[in-house]
């Protein structure tokens, strides 16, 4: 796995939720950017990484929280 890769689709998810055009779409790109999040901490599980609690956590957040959490650090 290219996790490079998979740090960008994610960084990308998120931000096209900042720009969603409606609410759909911007959970869908939350959900998104969730499911990429499991694909990185299942690898890094399998490595040992110690980040791999923290992309945990990233994968089963709400999107309402990252929603509202994304907007109170602007």
């Amino acid at each position: 796995m290219d996790l490079n890769h998979q740090y960008a689709q994610h960084q990308r998810a998120l931000m096209g939720a900042e720009c969603a055009a409606n609410d759909d779409d911007r959970l869908a790109k939350l959900v998104k950017a969730s499911r990429i999040a499991g694909r990185i901490s299942e690898f890094q599980h399998g490595l040992g990484a110690a980040a791999a609690c923290a992309w945990s956590k990233a994968q089963f957040a709400n999107p309402a929280t990252l929603a509202t959490g994304f907007e109170a650090t602007q």
